[in-house]
């Protein structure tokens, strides 16, 4: 009697699973999403040149990959919720692998591109599930220590993307950076099948509807949003302007259907709860400051410190390397010590390094960049993990697919703001229309400006977790206050 309980206990139980092994798929299924986003953009030159096209068309390449992660990743985190979260992991899995294929063999720029859609929608299902698969494959009391292990996946797939992409492009040629991802794809793949629990069927009553109106709706505002931060290489004109006016119609249609729909796609009573609505609007915040020092800093390297291209390039790996770095020990500081505490300690490095880079004059040189933007990376992998932990950890069951695909959405919606708002505060800064050629000290300006912006940004994102920790702190003591 004992013995069948004991094995009942733990054939329910994850504990059960090769968590190693899980862990390992997971990993690299974030490290292929990171990396097919970032290893794209070193080929662009290539690829107008192989294509005979014009930098804003191969840019599609870039732009097509980051558009179908960010209209779907909340879509496919909610499918998961209702279809199975392993079977969908699998199959994603596969779409990108299939996707990296007909990229690597494709005959013209708008096939690549298709190819391109089609790998960014299987990267979105990786993004949102992996996340998810955490809570069944780990001990709550080591969920921090995976959320650090994942988000250093992200930052190794950023970093390396660059530079791989440039080896494979000069030793195999463009076709190589996508036919790199098949061979890795497999091996995930397989590690994700042996691995992870098998889904839990339940009664087909018990299932929720899925959301089409919902979903569409979703889609199509975000796409316009995602357009109208991209296009017009920097400036926003009044095709700019439409695209924005039409997502603010689209989320105000949305949030109505949303009201109306049985089974909503996004339950927005849970946008009501503080740990939610903070963990995802401190997401954007970070995120916009984060892809700030991406896009402003080889700018300032450049032009202002006067440095080559290739050490412009190592310059800005720091960030990334030291991401990856702090991922994992971040991690295990979350687990010792709460996620609400390391989220305002992150925040509290973020705004600190960001001060610092607004005051730092050039005079000190490459190092006085450094150093600020360790301060500031090493925060961002801190907050990441510990905002993951903090609203991950007691998530139920059936809503964890649909909450983490709401992570990553805040995060990519954070990327493409920051890229298209702070890289045009900087030019504004700058005082100029044509960056490459500002001079020195105005390009100084421009950087001094963004990042007290940046500062201001995360001093917000720290009330908003100050605030988010009174409110839990009242929930858990209800009769200190009286």
């Amino acid at each position: 009697m004992t013995s069948e309980a004991h094995d009942a206990g733990a054939a329910a139980t994850p504990r059960a699973a090769p968590i190693r092994s899980a862990l390992a798929g997971l990993a690299l299924a974030v490290l292929l999403s990171s990396l097919g986003t970032s290893i794209a953009n070193v080929a662009l030159p290539t690829l107008a040149q192989a294509f005979a096209a014009s930098f804003q068309q191969v840019q599609w390449v870039v732009l097509a990959y980051l558009l179908a992660t960010t209209t779907l990743i909340v879509t496919v985190g909610r499918l998961g919720d209702i279809a199975g979260r392993r079977r969908l992991l699998l199959a994603g899995i596969l779409l990108f692998t299939a996707a990296s294929v007909l990229c690597g063999l494709a005959a013209n720029l708008c096939l690549l591109i298709a190819a391109r859609a089609a790998q960014g929608l299987g990267a979105a299902i990786m993004m949102a599930l992996a996340m998810a698969f955490v809570g069944e494959t780990v001990p709550k009391a080591k969920t921090g220590s995976a959320m650090g292990l994942l988000g250093t996946m992200s930052a190794v797939g950023t970093a390396l993307g660059p530079s791989l992409g440039g080896v494979l492009i000069a030793a195999f040629g463009w076709r190589a950076i996508f036919l790199v991802n098949v061979p890795l794809g497999v091996l995930t793949f397989l590690l994700v099948r042996r691995a992870l629990p098998a889904d839990r069927p339940g009664p087909r009553t018990d299932r929720p509807g899925f959301d089409k109106l919902g979903t569409l709706l979703l889609a199509l505002t975000l796409a316009a949003y995602a357009f109208a931060m991209t296009i017009g290489r920097g400036s926003f004109g009044p095709v700019n302007a439409a695209l924005l006016l039409a997502a603010v119609c689209g989320a105000g249609l949305f949030v109505l259907a949303e009201t109306r729909t049985p089974s909503p796609l996004i339950r927005l009573a849970m946008l009501r709860g503080r740990v939610l609505s903070a963990g995802l609007a401190m997401s954007i915040l970070v995120s916009t400051v984060i892809m700030a020092t991406l896009v402003v800093g080889p700018f300032y390297l450049s032009r202002a410190l006067g440095l080559e291209a290739a050490g412009v390039g190592l310059v800005v790996s720091v960030g990334p390397l030291v991401v990856a770095l702090t991922g994992i020990p971040a991690g295990r500081l979350v687990d010792r010590f709460g996620a609400q505490g390391m989220t305002m300690l992150g925040l509290i490095g973020m705004a600190g390094g960001s001060a610092l880079l607004s005051m730092v004059p050039a005079t000190f040189g490459v190092a006085g960049y450094i150093a600020p933007i360790v301060i500031v990376t090493a925060g961002y992998a801190l907050f990441q993990t510990a905002n993951n932990t903090g609203v991950m950890t007691d998530v139920a069951q059936e809503l964890r697919g649909v909450i983490s695909g709401m992570l990553n959405l805040s995060r990519n919606l954070g990327l493409i703001t920051g890229a298209s708002v702070m890289g045009a505060l900087f030019a504004y800064g700058s005082a100029s229309n044509d960056l490459t050629a500002a001079d020195p000290e105005a390009v100084a300006a421009g950087m001094r400006i963004t990042f007290a912006a940046a500062a201001a940004l995360i001093a917000v994102a720290l009330a908003m977790a100050f605030g988010s920790r009174a409110v839990q702190t009242r929930a858990s003591h209800p009769g200190s206050a009286s």
